[in-house]
């Protein structure tokens, strides 16, 4: 047997729930006209009367309730299944706020490994910076650097402490007569780091760029020094792209991934969390910055 369109099905449904062609019609954002028709084509493919039509009024017939019981049922079951459908697909997306140069230097570069770890979920990258909106935005966590002040509402969790220090293409061990390459974004980086580590800079010249992924590209180039985040410079330093005469030290600053729900809840959350801490101190590692003892290291996800 070859049963009517679904749609008829569902017309007659809102139909027999609101008992009314002009209210199905409201609800389903239709004319009354079409759920009149859709109404009686499927009466007539049935052979069966479902409505009784009295004074512009519409009453159930006996096979009408029987029918409408079972289509009640049916589309309450479809709706349960496409709600469950759709916060799975939720459920495996994880849309990330990320600083676009941590971003583009250190964490794109890892994120086979994540989907090798975690090929069930779904990383949306959006790169950006400072405050996040979240509610308006879609974005389940944040990485930020802690040069700003969020909410005391919002979830936070220290990834790792930032380390600072300047890189260029050659090994020259002293700051004297050299290029310093300075940014906007990061003003404030070599003099920090200059007084940090009581370094003086005897007869350098100066050079300006906007972003501070820009000043990092120039030292890359061989244009001068930038003052690098340890982080951002791993793999240049590992490959032989960058040199480091100098230390790195502690700025005081440290990353935090943001979020707006709890990030120890055992779900995407967590699991990213994990997982971006455990590369964040491989990496601090593997240049000799980190010990297994030192303070920097961040303990298991905790929400604070």
């Amino acid at each position: 047997m070859k049963l009517p369109p679904l749609t008829a099905f569902r017309y007659f449904d809102i139909a027999a729930e609101t008992e009314s062609f002009v209210r199905a019609a409201e609800r389903l954002h239709v004319t009354h006209g079409a759920v009149s028709r859709q109404v009686r084509q499927l009466e007539e493919s049935l052979g069966i009367e479902l409505f009784e039509r009295r004074n512009r009024a519409i009453y159930l017939t006996a096979a009408g309730r029987a029918l409408h019981g079972t289509t009640q049922a049916i589309f309450e079951q479809l709706e349960g299944a496409v709600q469950r459908l759709q916060q799975q697909e939720r459920d495996n997306v994880l849309v990330l706020s990320c600083e676009p140069t941590i971003a583009m230097r250190w964490l794109i570069p890892r994120l086979p490994r994540f989907h090798a770890a975690h090929p069930d979920l779904q990383l949306h990258l959006v790169a950006a910076g400072g405050p996040v909106d979240f509610a308006r935005s879609g974005v389940d966590l944040a990485l930020r650097r802690d040069d700003f002040h969020w909410p005391p509402a919002l979830h936070s969790l220290k990834i790792c402490d930032e380390w600072i220090g300047p890189v260029g293409s050659d090994a020259r061990t002293s700051l004297d007569g050299q290029r310093l390459l300075h940014s906007s974004t990061r003003p404030s980086a070599w003099p920090t780091w200059q007084r940090l580590s009581g370094q003086p800079a005897r007869h350098s010249e100066r050079s300006d760029y906007e972003h501070f992924y820009l000043s990092l590209q120039a030292a890359s180039a061989g244009l001068g020094l930038a003052i690098a985040s340890a982080l951002m410079v791993c793999d240049e330093l590992d490959n032989g792209q960058l040199q480091a005469p100098f230390d790195f030290l502690r700025d005081g600053s440290a990353y935090h991934l943001l979020s707006p729900q709890p990030l120890s809840d055992g779900g995407k959350r967590q699991r990213f969390a994990e997982w971006v801490i455990s590369e964040s101190q491989a990496c601090l590692a593997h240049l000799g910055l980190l010990q297994n003892d030192d303070p920097g290291l961040p303990s298991p996800p905790q929400v604070r």
